[in-house]
C-alpha cells in the first residue's frame, strides 16, 4: 500500500511488537527495567542514582509510562517524609528477561564489559 498523505503510515500493521517497541523503544526504558530487575524494589532517588545522566523529569515520565503499561508497580506510603517505592510487576519480570539477552549483546558491541563466553 501506498502512503496516501504524508504523516500517515504506509500500511496496517498487525503485528503485537509495534506496541512493544514504543514501550521500551524509549530512551531510558530498558535502563530502568534492568536496575529494577537487579534490585528489586527502589526509591525513585535510589533508582536515579543508579542511572547516572538521566533528569527527574525524564525518570519520573519513565516510571509513569511503565506503570501505565502494566510493567512497574509505584507504592506510596502514608509517611512523613513522604515515601514510595517502585518494582516491576509480573508482567515487567518476565519482559526483563526476555529483553536481558538483548542488553547483554548491546553491552558486548559497545565494549563496555567483557562477558566470558
Amino acid at each position: 500500500m501506498v502512503r496516501q498523505r504524508e504523516g500517515e503510515p504506509c500500511c496496517i500493521c498487525p503485528c503485537p511488537c509495534e506496541g512493544l517497541v514504543d514501550v521500551i523503544g524509549k530512551k531510558w526504558v530498558l535502563c530502568a527495567l534492568a536496575q529494577l530487575g537487579n534490585e528489586g524494589t527502589l526509591r525513585f532517588n535510589q533508582l536515579a542514582q543508579k542511572l547516572p545522566g538521566i533528569s527527574a523529569k525524564t525518570l519520573s515520565d519513565v516510571l509513569k509510562d511503565l506503570q501505565r503499561n502494566g510493567l512497574v508497580k509505584r507504592v506510596p506510603y502514608q509517611e512523613i517524609p513522604p515515601r514510595v517505592e517502585y518494582f516491576l510487576t509480573r508482567e515487567g519480570r518476565e519482559l526483563t528477561m526476555l529483553v536481558a539477552p538483548l542488553m547483554i549483546w548491546a553491552d558486548r558491541k559497545t565494549g563496555l564489559i567483557q562477558l566470558d563466553s
